[in-house]
């Protein structure tokens, strides 16, 4: 919706005017601004449409949610490194089904510029080692398999870990 800068601008001139408020003896009008601004705080470090994309996502609506992240211009300039990272973790996702090379690509990208999360990380991993497995790549593949497994700490993608070892082994 907005640059990263302008939600920052947006959010000090809201503060800055609730303190204002405040000073000038409106305490509740300076409070709810300076709530206001938290969202603009919170959107600069979460954006909006990757959330939305997110939510598109959980709903198994594919093009929805690569409508969403269509929205995006410029993931380069428009977005912190995180979001960057779960920008191409989305396009990755939402590309594996057709495209591998394509959502390798995605995959390496988005573990290059992190992901805050250390099940996404897993499951980018795991992601990247099917992808290699596929294409008879044997050794990155147990190298990406052993690095998902050490970051799922809760076990949750125990059964498709163990699938790609046995897939592994037929190789």
């Amino acid at each position: 919706m907005f640059h990263k800068t302008i939600k920052l601008i947006i959010a000090f001139l809201l503060i800055a005017f609730g303190i204002y408020q405040i000073v000038d003896r409106s305490t509740g009008n300076g409070i709810f601004l300076i709530f206001i601004s938290f969202i603009f705080i919170f959107l600069y470090f979460k954006n909006e449409f990757i959330l939305l994309a997110f939510l598109k996502l959980r709903k198994q609506d594919m093009a929805g949610a690569k409508s969403w992240l269509d929205r995006i211009k410029n993931p380069e300039t428009a977005l912190v490194q995180k979001q960057q990272g779960y920008y191409n973790y989305l396009n990755g996702i939402m590309v594996s089904q057709t495209n591998l090379t394509l959502a390798e690509k995605f995959f390496k990208k988005a573990i290059q510029l992190g992901l805050s999360m250390d099940q996404d990380l897993a499951l980018a991993k795991l992601q990247l080692a099917g992808i290699a497995l596929s294409k008879r790549r044997k050794i990155e593949a147990t190298k990406y398999l052993n690095e998902a497994k050490k970051l799922d700490k809760q076990n949750m993608l125990k059964e498709q870990v163990d699938m790609l070892k046995q897939q592994l082994k037929k190789i």
